[in-house]
């Protein structure tokens, strides 16, 4: 039996990168691990430790046991799967890319992955990519106000060009040593991102669909590269929805936006919801646009459960 680092997660198929030899083989999952997992559709996801028994003459294995995560990404494809899907595990920094044109994200998608992400305990950066296509004064209008929502929020923005390299020395010594996971629609650049960030890389990019505004999937599983800088990189296939899983509490969902759970501690009743009850701090933040009034639409719409709010 052997330790090693799941690399690549393709269906059944697992790429496991030994930790002695650094070799990597593809495994399977032992039936038992299979068996004690029926809430996810995988047991094991890209960057987890897990142990491996080798066969005879070591060039594949069968994986037995899942160390236990310090964190990890989960998501339904919508409220109405019956079983959820871990993206990645053992992150350090989740890297959100967006884009506000060709595609354009939706908000509430940011909102619903930035939940997950501060209930999990990732550390969160957000990407504007393309950056070099915001030249109408429409387009700049929008991407001062997106800067304005999140970094009143409190997260951290990034402006990047993939194509023309601007940002990308910053965001490589963001990523040096760590390991990161890149996540967001189709069509954003993320494997166009991971070739700049690290020119040695080989992962595949598409085009724009003209035809429909929105990205060709191009990365069709999840895939754990090293980097040559120091660290790992996990790219992503591209999503449309973020659901939710059972393990979110209703009156617990206000913990998770930073600014609301901040401005919470101003309510006059406790607990609150933050929708009816009077004398409500964070309503009055809302009021005063210390809270955006889109965040705080979002927390109404996933209280309420609406998916059809985020099924795009």
């Amino acid at each position: 039996m052997t330790a090693g680092l799941v690399t690549k997660h393709t269906g059944i198929q697992y790429m496991v990168q030994l930790a002695e030899s650094g070799k990597r083989i593809n495994c399977t999952l032992r039936g038992k691990l299979r068996l004690n997992e029926n809430k996810t559709t995988n047991p094991v996801a890209a960057g987890d430790i897990v142990d491996v028994e080798l066969d005879e003459n070591e060039n594949s294995g069968v994986i037995i046991k899942v160390h236990p995560r310090k964190n990890y990404i989960i998501r339904k494809p919508s409220n109405l799967s019956k079983q959820a899907h871990i993206v990645a595990a053992n992150i350090d920094t989740a890297f959100l890319i967006v884009t506000l044109t060709l595609p354009e994200v939706k908000l509430e998608f940011v909102d619903r992955f930035l939940l997950t992400a501060e209930a999990y305990h990732i550390h969160t950066v957000i990407i504007v990519n393309k950056i070099d296509m915001y030249t109408t004064d429409n387009l700049k209008k929008t991407l001062d106000e997106f800067k304005s929502v999140y970094r009143k929020a409190g997260y951290e923005i990034m402006e990047i060009s993939a194509t023309e390299m601007t940002g990308i020395d910053i965001l490589k010594d963001k990523m040096k040593d760590k390991v990161s996971v890149f996540l967001g629609n189709s069509g954003v650049g993320k494997s166009t991102l991971i070739n700049s960030v690290d020119c040695s890389q080989n992962a595949r990019t598409g085009k724009i669909s003209e035809a429909h505004k929105s990205g060709m999937h191009t990365t069709t599983f999840y895939e754990m590269f090293q980097l040559s800088f120091g660290g790992y990189i996990i790219d992503t296939p591209g999503i449309k929805g973020f659901g939710l899983t059972d393990e979110f509490e209703k009156n617990e969902l206000y913990h998770f936006f930073p600014e609301i759970f901040r401005f919470s501690k101003n309510c006059k009743y406790n607990p609150c919801s933050h929708t009816h009850e009077p004398q409500c701090g964070v309503k009055l933040a809302v009021e005063n646009g210390d809270i955006a009034a889109s965040r705080y639409h979002n927390y109404l719409n996933i209280l309420n459960d609406d998916d059809t709010k985020y099924r795009y």
